[in-house]
């Protein structure tokens, strides 16, 4: 782990698109302004976590539905899906 010393208003570059700047230090408290690119999520590390655990959940409980679809499918249960209508031919 990098360990650098800032002080308030200072920055510190991540690559050359991320901006870490330090805005105000109250006690054992510190607040920090992040610049970066949208496509950089940015997330404090407790919601990273529930992030990851919620996409962990849903792709095991996706990897559980074409059995359970197909098992309702032989039930007769799932509505049909309706077929398009046909075009009509233009005059």
């Amino acid at each position: 782990m990098l360990v650098l010393t800032r002080h308030k208003d200072e920055t510190i570059m991540i690559g050359d698109t991320i901006e870490v700047t330090i805005l105000e230090v109250k006690g054992d408290k510190i607040k920090v302004g992040i610049k970066a690119p949208l496509d950089v999520p940015v997330h404090r590390k407790e919601i990273y976590l529930a992030i990851k655990e919620a996409n962990i959940a849903a792709a095991q409980t996706a990897a559980k539905l074409p059995p359970l679809i197909d098992k309702l499918n032989r039930m007769d249960i799932l509505p049909k899906t309706p077929k398009p209508a046909p075009k009509r031919k233009s005059k």
